[in-house]
């Protein structure tokens, strides 16, 4: 018995037909960034059209990852799915136990397309590949978490070099909050990204058993249990002090435009806000970034790729899948993630590319400069069974339960512990539910 998303990806879909000799052979590539970034992603399909005369693929933004899913599946029901569609790093479990889809590597090899597999970032590639090393999707826009933080508030509070543990962090806050109390010294909005799944990546700790779901799908949530209880309630021992103050969109700004603003000395986020940072800064505002910190006796460890992957879906005729293999072999050359990298603010993917961008001179100056440090943070130690990544179904529900519950013990509605132990246990119901769905079935 499938899941409900399996089952829908199950149906069968109409294959699309050859294209006749003289005209081009056309396939659909439905994508989930919006805004100026959806812009860019328009941008490489129009190049690749530009590039060649045999294929044409019709770019379609969706609004969001969840909306591209969803608006997928839906499309699976009448037969007329894309080809191609970018979905995000919490779905990789769901969409890899469905087995509706062509995996990239194979693909690749299918039509005789030399790719260098190794030249992927380990911290990358393992998200997206199964057991046995085959990559399943082909990596694009990939981030990870970076502390974003004022020079110039700093220099004013003291503060020589940005904070490396947490307990150096809490004293940054005291210190900017005695040299300017009238400002907002940290903007912070709850995030299972950041505050759950790179803050354990970070610590080598589990966020879940049976590393992270990748040894079987009788895992189960553990994050109550380990060192993340203290940072969450840390978090709010620095909210009830006013040391930082919650910055969303539902309460008018969010925590990115709320520093870009210089309403707040810090926030965390991706490194692919870096470009939208610079670019709705206002006049003046002096600012870096640096690695997300740790506590005290823990040795760090790398974070791990967020964003999105492209995965090349079920049910399309050959000369589509042809159309597919040649876009994303122009995707991984090096001047296609130089022209992704250059007008966004995410990382490259493989190792050429950014040996290539650094021997240029990329990250020497505004507005690159920085944007290296997610590549250490991603590089800082080689990936452990703990911090390759996540491998578990339901991701995408588990990560609400987290919010919801997170919201509350922030509103003063419950302990910390007791939110985390709530949200455990609604997550666990999830992952006993997907592995019920697979039952005796392994994760690839």
């Amino acid at each position: 018995m499938k899941s409900t998303f399996i089952s829908v990806f199950a149906v069968a879909a109409a294959l699309g037909g050859a294209a006749s000799a003289q005209d081009k052979i056309t396939f659909e590539y439905w994508y989930g960034l919006g805004g100026y970034l959806g812009d860019v992603v328009q941008q490489t399909c129009d190049r690749f059209n530009q590039s060649q005369t045999t294929y044409e693929i019709t770019c379609v933004g969706q609004d969001g990852y969840a909306t591209a899913v969803q608006n997928t599946i839906a499309a699976f029901r009448a037969g007329k799915h894309p080809t191609i569609v970018q979905a995000y790093d919490a779905g990789t479990a769901d969409l890899m136990m469905s087995g509706e889809f062509y995996p990239v590597q194979k693909m690749m090899a299918d039509f005789n397309i030399d790719i260098d597999w190794d030249n992927y970032f380990p911290g990358i590639s393992n998200y997206y590949a199964a057991s046995n090393g085959e990559l399943f999707s082909m990596p694009f826009n990939s981030s990870t978490p970076v502390m974003y933080y004022n020079v110039d508030d700093f220099a004013a509070a003291g503060i020589d070099t940005p904070p490396a543990t947490w307990e150096a962090f809490e004293e940054a806050l005291r210190a900017l909050e005695a040299a300017q109390p009238e400002k907002c010294n940290y903007g912070y909005a709850p995030s299972t990204w950041v505050d759950l799944e790179q803050f354990s990546m970070a610590h080598g700790i589990p966020v879940a058993s049976r590393n992270n779901g990748y040894d079987g799908l009788d895992a189960e949530y553990v994050y109550n249990t380990t060192q993340h209880v203290k940072y969450m309630e840390d978090v709010k021992r620095w909210l009830d002090e006013g040391l930082l103050e919650i910055k969303t969109s539902q309460g008018g700004i969010n925590s990115r435009d709320a520093f870009a603003q210089n309403q707040c000395s810090i926030y965390f986020g991706s490194i692919a806000s870096h470009a939208t940072v610079h670019a709705s800064a206002v006049d003046g505002l002096n600012w870096d970034v640096a690695m997300i910190p740790v506590y005290e006796g823990f040795e760090r460890t790398n974070t791990v790729v967020g964003g999105a992957s492209l995965w090349v879906l079920s049910g399309k005729s050959e000369d589509e899948y042809r159309g597919a293999a040649e876009y994303l072999k122009f995707l991984a050359t090096p001047e296609s993630e130089k022209f992704w990298v250059s007008n966004t603010g995410y990382i490259p993917v493989t190792k050429a590319a950014f040996d290539q961008l650094t021997a240029e001179g990329f990250y020497d100056n505004p507005p690159y400069k920085g944007r290296e440090v997610a590549m250490k943070s991603l590089t800082y130690t080689d990936p452990t069974p703990l911090t390759r990544g996540i491998r578990l179904g339901g991701f995408i529900q588990a990560r609400g339960e987290w919010t919801a519950e997170v919201e509350a013990a922030l509103a003063g509605q419950k302990t910390m512990q007791e939110a985390l132990d709530t949200a455990v246990e609604r997550s666990n119901e999830v992952l006993r539910r997907f592995e019920r769905t697979y039952r005796g079935k392994q994760l690839p």
